[in-house]
């Protein structure tokens, strides 16, 4: 779950990191009231998503009539698909220097991970191209959590700015991290004032959706994740269905296999349609979990894909078939079947549709792939 900016800044500020004073308006009236209470601010579209600036979403304003003015084109404009209602209104600040700081979820040291460059103001992607060796990267064991010791030996001289307020401040957005569950917390940029200060202009915060039932309150500052059509009736039926811009649907039990799947379809060449998490649910939800992925007129072949272990595969492939004749799958379909009813799932496969499944899974994915040529 995402989170726009006035609603992410409060977390900083619950761990004591400084941020301007400001104010959320709906109306250029409001952002007008707000900026002769303030004085020269800044004017911000709330959107879950990033690169506002250059959307022309973020625009200075010295008085209220031009908080008002910018408010009325911004609350206006639609930026990445999700129209603007509302804006933050917030006081300007003298910057004397920029940084980067966040904390992630990172899959390669399989923990946190703080991220910290000097080089603020621009996209991570654009630091780590252009300033590699500027860019600090502290994994983090999640059992112990941040070590000062670590941080300070790792983290790098920054002229003109106190260090023992710099080691303060990312060892606050590690505990912000770890109290709200984050899959990521940034600020970009952290900025030192003219008056040495330390302050975060801007947060970007996304929640673990695992960890919504622990954070049902902060959960409802939260913006709404904006979803395909697909998307949404795979959520109103009670799976996690993503869509994708690939051309190999995907149906099989588990997240774990579901991704190893995906992995296995980029490699031989393909690009999966979507990831499809129906757990052990096929046999009551294999009609809707078929018509969703084949709802995707993107796809070209369909691979599906049960490993069973406490979910039998009989039983998923049963819920499957029984839906064929209704559904009616009009592209060729690859099956792979392993684990816990195989052989039962492999003779209800030859008895309804006179196939079998292919030996293994990567026969199946190449099969599934090649299909597409």
């Amino acid at each position: 779950m995402n989170f726009e900016e006035h609603a992410a800044k409060p977390l900083l500020k619950a761990v004591g990191i400084s941020v301007p004073d400001s104010g959320l308006a709906a109306t250029a009236d409001e952002a007008r009231s707000i900026a002769q209470r303030i004085g020269p601010c800044v004017v911000k579209a709330q959107v879950p998503t990033g690169k506002r600036g250059k959307a022309g979403g973020i625009a200075l304003a010295n008085s209220p009539d031009e908080a008002h003015a910018e408010a009325g084109r911004i609350l206006a404009m639609e930026i990445a698909g999700f129209p603007v209602r509302s804006v933050l209104v917030e006081a300007q600040v003298p910057i004397a220097k920029e940084f980067y700081a966040s904390v992630l979820n990172d899959s390669e040291s399989k923990g946190p991970l703080l991220l910290f460059s000097a080089e603020g103001g621009m996209d991570i992607e654009e630091i780590a191209e252009k300033h590699p060796e500027a860019l600090l990267r502290l994994p983090v064991d999640i059992r112990q959590g941040l070590s000062a010791d670590a941080l300070a030996n790792a983290l790098p001289q920054v002229d003109g700015v106190d260090r023992g307020d710099l080691l303060t401040v990312l060892t606050r957005l590690y505990e912000a991290y770890a109290s709200n569950d984050a899959e990521l917390i940034e600020i970009n940029p952290l900025i030192a004032t003219t008056d040495g200060e330390i302050v975060a202009l801007d947060c970007k915060f996304t929640l673990d959706d695992s960890a919504v039932r622990r954070h049902k309150e902060l959960a409802k500052s939260g913006s709404p994740e904006k979803l395909t059509e697909l998307e949404q009736r795979g959520q109103d039926i009670g799976f996690k269905y993503i869509e994708l811009e690939g051309q190999v649907g995907v149906l099989s039990n588990g997240a774990g296999l579901t991704m190893t799947t995906m992995d296995a379809i980029s490699h031989y060449g393909g690009e999966p349609a979507n990831f499809l998490e129906i757990g052990g649910n096929a046999f009551t939800l294999g009609k809707q979990a078929l018509e969703v992925v084949l709802g995707n007129p993107r796809v070209k072949s369909l691979l599906i894909n049960f490993c069973g272990a406490i979910a039998r595969t009989d039983v998923m492939t049963g819920g499957v078939l029984e839906a064929w004749d209704e559904v009616d799958p009009q592209v060729p379909v690859f099956w792979s079947i392993s684990g816990t009813g195989e052989d039962e799932a492999r003779a209800m496969l030859k008895d309804k549709l006179g196939v079998e499944p292919y030996p293994t899974m990567d026969e199946a994915v190449r099969a599934a792939v090649e299909a597409l040529r």
